[in-house]
């Protein structure tokens, strides 16, 4: 795994952020003599933000880190002695904790779907059980953060996003792995230096309204700012009037100031006002100037729809600063990733499927140990359907395999033409890391080629094409007979 730096800040010992009832059940299962019982936990999500094809999974660089540092310290462990709840025989298991769990993962940057397990933890059950929190708060958030700026992105058509949203975020953590899932879901750069000095996001801005505020005039500040950076020089223009003032002054600076250095004009940002109208006029006023080349910026509370609507109007802008829509997520804030036990094996590897009952069968949780598989088109490589099999199954790449809707099952077709890739990877055996992590350069790369296959009816905005996440027919046969069992149960109950 690849850093350009780490820091104490890194470095926090994070163990002890977890619910607390992860600790209250882990004692428990201790005092009920089941410390080394082997569990099974699937994390999955059962809906997409913004009612969207598809999420992108990100943050799983930070579960390797925070899972290869997990160890209590005196003081953690003298604040739990405290609580009185916890048996002294507790304390000292977790006082020489030892990671042993297996743990595989989707690959971040890939597009994940939801009822599928994007992170499968297998291990000793208080150890699984433990690690519940983190796994949460760190995948979701980056997912969430990741997918959300994808969104953005496809909406610009090709047109550079940055992440502006840094002082918006929900607090640092928000801030700073927000940005680095922002580049993961294709912003081109952050606003955050943090980000570019931890994870190599690269770091952009220009100047704010104080800065033209605090010279003599408009051309003052543009000049003086054009002689400090002559080689990026980008003018904020809508401080007082951005077609009577802002523009003209920047055209003059780049002809008065720039050009007599060999320099161009970068940029110029409009961040207040009517941006489809204001960004035509000025780049006529710029493009009569001989600043073909300049680029304009737009800013001020944007998100996919807005920007969709600008580029409707046909607005002259190249780049978009998006600031707390994006970092906040703000149009749907949650990324609802849950943690569910699925199975128990026991000493002799037999393995007791697990299910948690709904009402409503979406709803339903999937039992048993299981494998995801991604079925793609051969020769297109656009995905078709997800599987998810239990561990003896294999798909045969070519071979008639028949897939059907979980939901509605009468709903089935035979596919021929295709080839299947597993999509979770091994990332700890045994508590080791085996996972050799990619950069966050290749994570990016990786991300845009893995949407770019996604079928245009799963990408579109609105209204996509549901993607389906199909259950083997052993699967679905184990589910619906413990359905029957679990329900046939509670009815005979008086």
């Amino acid at each position: 795994m690849k850093h350009k730096n780490r820091s104490a800040y890194d470095n926090r010992n994070l163990t002890l952020l977890v619910d607390f009832y992860e600790l209250t059940m882990s004692n428990g299962y201790f005092r009920q003599g089941m410390r080394d019982q082997i569990a099974v936990y699937d994390m999955f999500f059962r809906k997409v933000p913004d009612e969207g094809g598809f999420a992108i999974m990100a943050g799983l660089e930070q579960v390797i880190e925070y899972l290869s540092n997990l160890r209590f310290s005196d003081d953690e462990l003298a604040y739990l002695s405290d609580q009185d709840i916890f048996a002294p025989e507790f304390i000292d298991y977790l006082r020489n904790f030892e990671f042993r769990c297996d743990v595989w993962a989707i690959p971040e940057g890939t597009p994940i779907f939801p009822g599928e397990p994007i992170v499968r933890v297998r291990g000793p059950i208080i150890q699984a059980q433990l690690i519940e929190t983190m796994i949460l708060l760190t995948i979701n958030h980056q997912s969430l953060i990741a997918t959300k700026t994808n969104r953005i992105c496809r909406a610009a058509q090709g047109r550079t996003i940055l992440e502006f949203g840094t002082r918006r975020a929900q607090g640092y953590d928000a801030a700073n792995y927000g940005a680095r899932a922002a580049y993961i879901g294709g912003a081109g750069a952050s606003a955050n230096t943090w980000s570019d000095l931890r994870f190599g996001v690269p770091a952009d801005g220009t100047m704010a309204h104080s800065w033209v505020q605090s010279f003599g005039s408009e051309y003052e500040a543009f000049a003086a700012y054009a002689r400090t950076y002559p080689d990026r020089c980008s003018l904020l223009v809508d401080t007082y009037n951005t077609l009577k003032s802002g523009v003209p002054n920047a055209i003059k600076v780049a002809k008065e100031i720039l050009e007599p250095m060999g320099k161009r004009l970068a940029g110029i940002r409009l961040d207040s006002g009517d941006i489809a109208y204001l960004s035509k006029k000025a780049r006529r006023m710029l493009n009569e100037a001989g600043l073909n080349d300049c680029k304009i910026f737009a800013s001020n509370s944007l998100d996919e729809r807005i920007i969709r609507s600008l580029l409707i109007q046909n607005a002259e802008v190249d780049i978009f600063g998006v600031g707390e829509k994006l970092i906040t997520a703000a149009s749907s804030p949650v990324f609802g990733g849950v943690y569910k036990l699925v199975a128990l094996i026991e000493s002799d590897g037999s393995i007791t499927p697990k299910i948690k009952l709904s009402d409503t069968f979406e709803k339903v949780t999937t039992p048993g140990f299981k494998d995801v598989w991604r079925l793609y088109e051969a020769g297109d490589n656009h995905p078709l359907a997800d599987v998810l099999t239990l561990p003896h199954e294999f798909i045969e790449d070519n071979a008639p395999y028949e897939i059907f809707d979980p939901l509605e099952p009468s709903k089935r077709k035979t596919v021929t033409n295709f080839y299947a890739k597993k999509l979770l990877v091994p990332i700890f055996e045994k508590g080791e890391l085996v996972y050799d992590a990619p950069d966050l350069e290749s994570i990016r790369a990786f991300s845009k080629k893995q949407v770019s296959e996604l079928w245009d009816e799963v990408t579109r905005l609105e209204n996509p094409h549901q993607y389906y996440v199909d259950l083997s027919q052993g699967l679905w046969d184990l589910k619906t007979n413990m359905l029957r069992e679990i329900r046939s149960y509670v009815q005979s109950i008086k």
